[in-house]
């Protein structure tokens, strides 16, 4: 077995996102399986090349993985786009500094994979993945939540035909994001400022918007309302800040072929849930109700007739009256299965589809999210073309 280096800067990883998810749970994971087998007698062995700004953080981070603390750092970017040993350009910085670093990779030559929103506007988003496909690089947005356990399962309903024709999708996604000042917040700042390419529209929408197409069809239309629950917040070093970014979102979505998707989004709601984050499917043979893990089902087979008399107290256990999906397969962590696709991509150009173009589609809608807000009105969402 051979083994082949692939070179990746990371830019962004002293960052929740890029740290835990991306590098450790599937660069550094994937080192400590051996490798990623192509299963042509080769063995892709990632090393990653840590990019920011605060050296001292980067270099802890080498440290404590095993990696070079000198030569696997680096707070110089255009150095590192410059090195050709490097294969490829990972983005989790924050999003208002994405594209201008995005664009330099792609004039380096480098393979492109990043974190989404992939630019701050439609227009920029595209013309990302113009760039990209005239340099002839290969180029991935990640879409984690395709590859999350209860979504594959509920995927695995929808391509078994189990509920007939779907008429309705409700998802809840949220908790409570402590506000800085009493308990340490669970997000960063400038999630909460518009200037800094927060909001939770920005950050949400286009999540919705590839869990909607791949599972149920396009979006077709969009009816949103946002609204900054939460005025103010305390930043990481306990000052108060006006929050300029919504911190909720309230959308209604029309998919192709008529069903209604409905999500809540929010980072001031408490969990009475299951997961912290939900969707109900409601087809005309069943439904389901899908989380991060766990999938429900109901058959139309098997649906009881509830009665409704709000003047005695109900005596039957609803939640009991549904299915667990089995597993029936080991599942992965969802981001590392998607950092072995792109790998597998670049390395042998298999079938890739969840590109920037794909990731301006989650960038249009959140844009279009915005504006409905800000019109109160419902607008319709143009297919996109390169």
């Amino acid at each position: 077995m051979t083994r082949k280096t692939v070179r990746i800067a990371m830019n962004g990883v002293t960052g929740r996102m890029g740290y835990r998810q991306h590098l450790v749970r599937s660069l550094l994971a994937l080192r400590e399986q051996g490798g990623l087998d192509l299963g042509d007698g080769r063995v892709l062995w990632p090393r990653p090349l840590l990019v920011g700004r605060r050296e001292h953080a980067l270099r802890a981070i080498a440290q404590r993985h095993g990696l070079d603390p000198v030569a696997d750092v680096s707070t110089d970017v255009d150095a590192v786009l410059a090195d050709e040993s490097v294969d490829i350009y990972f983005d989790a910085q924050i999003t208002a500094a994405r594209e201008g670093a995005l664009k330099k990779a792609i004039a380096a030559g480098k393979h492109i994979y990043t974190e989404k929103p992939t630019a701050t506007g439609l227009d920029a988003a595209l013309e990302l993945a113009r760039q990209a496909n005239a340099a002839g690089v290969r180029h991935g947005v990640v879409q984690d939540k395709l590859f999350l356990p209860g979504l594959l399962k509920l995927k695995r309903l929808v391509d078994g035909g189990f509920f007939g024709r779907i008429l309705s999708v409700r998802g809840e996604f949220g908790y409570w994001v402590f506000e800085g000042d009493w308990q340490d917040a669970q997000r960063p700042s400038w999630n909460y400022r518009a200037e800094d390419g927060g909001g939770i529209v920005t950050d949400m929408f286009p999540h919705w918007e590839y869990v909607l197409h791949e599972l149920f069809g396009p979006v077709r239309s969009v009816q949103a309302q946002s609204t900054t629950h939460i005025p103010t917040r305390w930043d990481e070093r306990g000052k108060p800040y006006d929050a300029t970014a919504e911190d909720a979102a309230y959308g209604i979505f029309r998919l192709e072929g008529g069903a209604i998707a409905q999500i809540n989004s929010s980072w001031a709601v408490r969990v009475h849930r299951d997961e912290l984050v939900e969707f109900q499917v409601d087809g005309t043979e069943g439904s389901a109700v899908a989380g991060l893990r766990g999938c429900r089902v109901q058959h139309r087979s098997a649906t009881p007739k509830p009665v409704w008399n709000p003047d005695l107290p109900a005596t039957e256990s609803f939640r009991g009256q549904w299915q667990e999906v089995p597993d029936n397969e080991e599942f992965d962590n969802g981001f590392k299965t998607q950092w072995e696709l792109f790998l597998r991509h670049v390395a042998l150009g298999e079938p890739w589809r969840w590109d920037l173009l794909a990731g301006a589609r989650g960038v249009q809608l959140a844009e279009l999210g915005l504006r409905s807000s800000a019109e109160g009105r419902r607008l319709d969402v143009p297919e996109l073309t390169l």
